[in-house]
């Protein structure tokens, strides 16, 4: 079964996804950005999800870290959540 390691931002609005997304892109630090943004238990160690199995992951963020390019961030993409930015930062 294939295993990946990523992060995430969870937010409640697109436009929210869409503005720490460009911030992320000029540089800012996913961590800090997590930390103070996310809306997930994820926040507190900056958004790292750990190691993620195949089908452990709601759809649309599965796809994401297992069909995406690695150390990119994707999104944003609506779950029942919210909004998430997503890098995988490992696949095997």
């Amino acid at each position: 079964m294939p295993i990946a390691m990523a992060r995430h931002i969870l937010v409640k609005t697109k436009e929210q996804a869409e503005e720490l997304k460009q911030r992320l892109a000029k540089g800012e630090d996913f961590d800090k950005l997590a930390k103070k943004h996310s809306t997930c238990n994820s926040a507190k160690k900056g958004g790292d999800l750990g190691e993620v199995k195949s089908g452990q992951m709601v759809k649309s963020i599965d796809n994401v870290i297992f069909k995406k390019p690695v150390n990119k961030v994707q999104g944003p993409i609506k779950s029942k959540f919210g909004y998430h930015l997503v890098v995988v930062y490992f696949r095997d």
